[in-house]
């Protein structure tokens, strides 16, 4: 009997190495931005879909790698954001930037950004959607673009903190180097609360 349940246990774990690991099943909440059915690659050229993003606090914002101005703000303000944390809160909070230009933004480009603004790995993630998901992730973030004859953007410049469901707990505008205090306490706060209660 014993040989039995051990050979049942091995075979359960070769099962449970070919799945893919799934954070959470349950059912995501109606208001969840990660609904939205998209797929992106991230700086290293790892495949996945938006909603495996799920199970942690994420800031999310979007950009485009050949921008000179605000985007590399936006970057900058995070990071910045990331130092006012405690480290219990650092450790808690990810980051993904996403393309808005991802017929430019390859994986390679997407790297250099992270390597010149000196991103950390273990929470920055930028990532390249499919053409067609652009548009739908945008307009799930709230977050518009227009493209320019000179191969610019305008688009909106924003930090939006969502909770591990992929809810908009809040937003704000980036104007400079360093976010805005009042968001820096709601951040600090939603990190602050037990993840059960999220």
């Amino acid at each position: 009997m014993k040989r039995l349940l051990r050979g049942f246990h091995v075979i359960a774990l070769l099962f449970a190495g070919a799945m893919p690991a799934i954070a959470d099943d349950t059912p995501l909440p109606g208001d969840s931005v990660y609904q939205v059915d998209a797929h992106v690659v991230d700086q290293d050229g790892r495949p996945l879909a938006w909603r495996q993003l799920r199970g942690r606090p994420t800031m999310v914002s979007m950009f485009y790698a050949n921008c000179h101005l605000m985007c590399p703000l936006i970057v900058a303000s995070g990071k910045a954001l990331q130092t006012r944390l405690e480290p219990r809160q650092r450790d808690a909070l990810d980051f993904a930037v996403i393309s808005i230009d991802p017929a430019r933004d390859t994986p390679a480009a997407l790297r250099e950004v992270a390597q010149a603004h000196r991103l950390d790995d273990a929470h920055w993630r930028l990532l390249r959607p499919d053409d067609a998901d652009v548009r739908t992730l945008a307009a799930a973030l709230g977050i518009r673009y227009r493209a320019q004859p000179d191969g610019t953007f305008n688009h909106t410049s924003v930090l939006i903190l969502l909770d591990r469901d992929g809810r908009i707990v809040a937003r704000s505008e980036v104007t400079g180097l360093q976010p805005d205090p009042r968001f820096v306490e709601t951040v600090r706060d939603h990190l602050s609360v037990p993840m059960a209660a999220h």
